[in-house]
């Protein structure tokens, strides 16, 4: 059995007890060295035999689960986050069905509510977004042509921006060229839950200036949109006109 596990954000207390105790039972444990927090090895076994998947390609690491599975191990895959966002998930599962290896999925704390929590921040806010885009600048790995940062940023919703740090100055110009003014609220929280963690609030006009002075190039999220802001309409939620199945509406 291989158990694909979302190591959560950073923090070690951060991921879920289901992730926690299947790290505890692990005969083999193959962990995404360059961002998980290397405390979580910390929960395994003292015999476990532990990978560092930075260090591997995608045919070694299904190799060493193969080899797991011919010696009834149980085998922990723990990656970053959440392995639902851009967590090379697929590509794995589909060797695994091929070789008629059975697995199955523990979501984690995903570092866009990492960093969220960091911000003290709600990304749909009454009045002001009701959606989130998840995205990321091509770089070495393309982005399909439909899905640009201009494209996005025409809706004005918040947008959270993965894999991109390094690119600050364009995508700040394609933030704007897209719709959003150029002081629209805007955050870039660098390794959210970390003890290292950073958080820098600006506008999409200076999200490069903020970069640069911050040395931030790597392991940081860029949250964009107006629900960084201060104005807000109240939910329906909790409002006494508004009736629900649980509460009558005062009159």
């Amino acid at each position: 059995m291989v158990d694909f596990v979302g190591a959560g954000c950073g923090a070690a207390d951060l991921i879920t007890v289901r992730g926690m105790r299947l790290i505890q039972y692990a005969d083999v444990i193959i962990f995404a060295g360059s961002l998980v927090n290397p405390e979580l090895l910390g929960y395994a076994k003292k015999d476990c035999d532990i990978y560092n998947s930075a260090e591997m390609s995608l045919d070694e690491i299904i190799d060493v689960m193969k080899k797991a599975e011919t010696e009834n191990k149980h085998t922990v895959r723990l990656q970053t986050g959440d392995l639902s966002v851009f967590g090379a998930l697929r590509e794995q599962a589909d060797r695994l069905d091929e070789l008629g290896i059975e697995y199955s999925i523990t979501p984690g704390v995903s570092s866009m509510f990492g960093a969220a929590a960091a911000l003290k921040a709600e990304y749909t806010l009454p009045g002001v977004s009701q959606s989130v885009i998840i995205t990321r600048m091509a770089g070495r790995t393309e982005v399909p042509g439909r899905e640009s940062i201009e494209s996005f940023a025409a809706h004005g919703s918040t947008m959270v921006i993965f894999l991109s740090a390094g690119m600050t100055g364009e995508l700040s110009e394609r933030l704007i060229s897209g719709g959003y003014r150029p002081e629209t609220p805007a955050a870039i929280v660098y390794k959210a839950s970390w003890k290292d963690e950073k958080v820098m609030r600006c506008t999409v006009s200076t999200l490069h200036e903020t970069a640069h002075e911050n040395g931030i190039k790597k392991t940081a999220l860029i949250i964009v949109g107006n629900v960084l802001g201060s104005d807000h309409e109240l939910s329906k939620l909790y409002d006494k006109t508004f009736e629900t199945e649980f509460r009558k509406a005062e009159r």
